[in-house]
């Protein structure tokens, strides 16, 4: 099989197309002929040995794949060969053949075109378990969202209207703010490249006043860096203060803000949930399912790529210059 390696720490630029053995599965394991692989901000860090799992090199990046099962190993019994699949993990996506445990293999809807399963599980898993599970955001709550013309933000204000909130898209830029718009947003806000205290302090008051005065209760942050203290600042009485990711920069927040506000300051770690918690993670994957078939939810993909032109993906990720979501198609 061929796979974009990584044979030594880098940016995008030093992965190469490698020829390698095609694996074969073993047991509670498939094979999946790849038909196309979601590019994630993970992938950047990955490859520069900056996320929290190192994978022994050479590896090839990409945390989720979209395919055909070709090849099952003993004791597999909720997907069969020729199966139209969705599959991830922490790596190898990158790839015209992809290993993958059978118990986090589902089948796609029939309807469900390739691309669109490849860019699905992890941003709507990501923000579903996010706003469902560790905000508990309710309908009528206001959600205030850092980084939402991106993957994870793209899925968050879609899930956002689904569970019945108030959204509130910060973006960098017209163009993203116009996406988030069509995406269903019921307010943008375009906040600055770079940021003094006058300026936090002018955006802190500015999600305030279009989350209707009292503040956000639900902050969903992808961002980080500067941003993220005057989000929290912005919060409302027992707001609750999502860290999704800090392409940013990994932010320092005055914990007294919390006592002031009541207010909580949540992680969320979608993959190890995955892992910890299958049987609910896989309500949740239904519910994912029947909000697309029934139109709540439809990701956005706006680049593709072939596999070999893997590191003009991940530069989109990496410059922040991509909305929506990008994905390799793998002849």
């Amino acid at each position: 099989m061929k796979a974009m390696m990584s044979h030594a720490p880098g940016g995008p630029e030093t992965l190469k197309m490698t020829e390698v053995e095609t694996p074969e599965p073993g047991p509670g394991q498939v094979r999946i002929a790849v038909k196309a692989a979601g590019v994630n901000f993970p992938d950047t860090l990955i490859i520069r040995d900056l996320y929290q799992f190192k994978p022994p090199r050479p590896f090839a990046p990409g945390g989720e794949v979209a395919g055909v099962v070709e090849a099952s190993g003993e004791n597999v019994s909720n997907v069969a060969i020729g199966d139209r699949v969705i599959a991830g993990g922490v790596n190898g996506g990158f790839a015209t053949h992809f290993i993958a445990d059978a118990a986090r293999t589902n089948k796609i809807p029939d309807a469900m075109p390739f691309d669109e399963a490849a860019a699905f599980m992890l941003t709507y898993g990501t923000s579903h378990y996010a706003l469902k599970d560790r905000a508990k955001l309710q309908s009528g709550e206001s959600l205030f969202i850092l980084g939402a013309a991106g993957g994870v933000g793209a899925a968050a204000i879609e899930l956002g209207k689904a569970f019945g909130a108030k959204v509130v898209a910060g973006v960098s830029s017209e163009e993203k703010a116009q996406f988030c718009k069509d995406l269903g947003a019921d307010e943008t806000l375009i906040y600055p490249r770079e940021l003094d205290r006058d300026a936090q302090k002018a955006l802190s008051g500015e999600i305030k006043k279009l989350c209707g005065g009292e503040g956000a209760n639900v902050v969903y942050d992808a961002v980080g860096g500067d941003y993220a203290e005057p989000a929290v600042r912005a919060l409302s009485w027992e707001g609750r203060f999502l860290v999704v990711g800090f392409p940013a920069g990994i932010p320092k927040i005055p914990l007294n803000l919390t006592l002031l506000k009541s207010c909580q300051i949540v992680g969320v770690f979608w993959g190890a949930f995955t892992m910890r918690e299958p049987a609910k993670n896989a309500e949740y994957i239904s519910e994912l399912f029947n909000f697309y078939e029934t139109g709540k939810i439809k990701p956005r993909v706006t680049a593709s790529f072939p596999l070999e032109e893997a590191a003009a993906a991940l530069d989109l990720l990496r410059d922040r210059k991509a909305t929506g979501k990008v994905v390799l198609n793998v002849a």
